[in-house]
């Protein structure tokens, strides 16, 4: 979305199920910010800071951990830091799910935002002291911080507004998405700038300091949110949601505890790429188990069914798309450090700067697609055969891509522009996808669960994420050609394969585009 941009999709589409209560009506009323509540400008400023601060962090992880000790950096090899990328991405992803529900059963959405900007912010200044302890400590926070701000930034938006105000909703949306592009777009640009050359630690510092930033204008401005995003839940229920969240996270550390020792004693060797291949086999055996159980003992009836069953379809084809376009930040990243000509008049550019080539083509091309579908009239293409734009345009990139690193064999550095070919085309593909996708689970699922169905649908992104950080790591083992190909072959083969299912998704869909 830099590419998170799905989340934000996704997010947008799950906070519009909702409406704003009596008391944020009256918050409503005060439309100073673009015709809208003022408290859209706070959610605004916040979620524009906070991914400032998620998008400058990633532009220069995966370089700073493969950078030389001598030169600041961690010294890993490729495949170790391209399995922690996509493990750290994964998550990201992976949390919001708890993080929604710790928000709706223990303390709101409102306190959810903050605490999770404070983790956030905290996970950065970790970061930013040199150690292995603090790196690992520090990724682990801003994961746990994410999962519970990104889900829930989203959902005050939709609570701004009345039932009734379903356009103006979507306006405020828009409004609130350019505040996540202006945050992707300015955040490399500074932290890259300041991690690659000055010091890689006072960059994630910069990026908590973003946070931080984020966080103040949040505290000042929530006077302007009405009863958006307060704990409404009784104390009983609270009480419960504390326990079974206390529960959770003893779980999970007893399950470290328990890898942690047996590491130790040598009686299970544990490497970062062997947790991430296990967390694959865990988000796909996870994904198959709830689409199961929905249609055994959902409770569906055959048209539900048959609708269940084409959201698992594109589920996969989702992942396959996100497993390719979120090399953006792992070895498309290492490509523009070490094989483009960076140096203009003399100064050579941050690598990292490139990261802010998708989020300008978004600003600049998501208008485009929007009035293009609706240009379309019924010659629309439904939204199968936008999935099968989007990964051909994907692997259309890749396949720039490979045109490029095979010039790059012969020990010249690339021009810039193949990089920027190559974004053009990713976000086209994206723009085709993601939104089209996540608007097509809101129609798809039954009524009852769209927001869990969502939440599932998060998982193709997770797993997407942390298959691209595994395919990255065969950056240096690998001749970046015959890579790069092989993701063009499987994004468009995908795309191929897709467009022969189309006629049978569409009947499966039952009259939904």
């Amino acid at each position: 979305m830099t590419k998170d941009r799905t989340s934000e999709f996704a997010d947008d589409a799950a906070a519009q199920v909702g409406g704003g209560s009596a008391a944020t009506a009256a918050a409503g009323a005060d439309t100073s910010f673009f015709g809208h509540p003022r408290g859209l400008a706070t959610l605004f400023f916040t979620e524009m800071w906070e991914r400032f601060s998620y998008y400058g962090m990633r532009g220069i992880l995966i370089l700073f951990m493969t950078a030389a000790v001598a030169n600041g950096g961690l010294g890993f090899d490729v495949p170790k830091a391209a399995a922690i990328y996509g493990l750290y991405t994964a998550f990201v992803y992976l949390l919001a799910l708890p993080g929604g529900w710790v928000a709706d059963k223990v303390m709101g959405q409102r306190s959810a935002v903050l605490w999770g900007g404070v983790l956030i912010a905290g996970g950065n200044f970790l970061l930013a002291v040199p150690g292995l302890a603090t790196f690992y400590l520090g990724l682990g926070v801003i994961i746990a911080g994410t999962g519970l701000l990104k889900p829930n930034v989203s959902t005050m938006v939709g609570e701004l507004y009345s039932e009734q105000e379903s356009a103006r909703r979507d306006g405020g949306f828009t409004i609130f998405y350019m505040g996540i592009n202006i945050g992707a777009l300015v955040a490399p640009l500074i932290v890259g700038f300041v991690g690659e050359k000055i010091n890689w630690h006072l960059g994630f510092a910069a990026a908590g300091i973003g946070m931080v930033l984020g966080l103040i204008q949040y505290t000042m401005g929530a006077r302007n949110l009405g009863d958006a995003g307060v704990y409404t839940q009784d104390s009983a229920t609270r009480a419960r949601g504390f326990r079974m969240l206390a529960g959770g996270i003893g779980l999970v550390a007893a399950i470290f505890a328990v890898l942690f020792f047996l590491s130790r004693a040598g009686t299970v060797a544990i490497t970062i790429s062997g947790i991430a291949n296990a967390g694959g086999v865990v988000i796909v055996s996870m994904a198959i188990l709830y689409f199961l159980y929905m249609l055994i003992a959902g409770g569906l009836d055959a048209t539900e069914k048959k609708r269940v069953v084409a959201i698992f379809i594109l589920f996969i084809f989702s992942a396959i798309f996100w497993s390719g376009f979120e090399q953006a930040g792992s070895s498309l990243n290492l490509v523009a450090e070490r094989l483009t000509d960076r140096v203009f008049f003399g100064w050579e550019m941050p690598a990292s700067w490139f990261q802010s080539i998708n989020p300008l083509w978004i600003i600049s091309l998501a208008p485009v697609f929007a009035w293009l579908w609706v240009a379309l009239g019924k010659r629309e293409p439904s939204s199968p055969a936008k999935f099968v734009v989007g990964l051909v345009l994907l692997g259309a990139g890749f396949l720039v891509m490979t045109w490029a690193t095979a010039q790059a064999q012969a020990g010249a550095q690339i021009s810039p522009m193949w990089l920027i070919v190559t974004y053009l085309l990713h976000t086209c593909g994206e723009l085709s996808l993601s939104p089209v996708g996540l608007s097509m689970v809101t129609k798809l699922a039954p009524p009852r669960m769209v927001g869990q169905m969502m939440g599932v649908w998060f998982m193709s992104v997770s797993l997407g994420n942390l298959m691209a950080g595994l395919v990255a790591g065969y950056y240096e083992s690998l001749a970046l050609p015959t890579l790069f190909g092989a993701v063009a072959a499987t994004t468009i083969g995908g795309g191929l394969l897709l467009a022969l299912l189309v006629p049978v998704l569409r009947r499966l869909m039952s009259g939904v585009h």
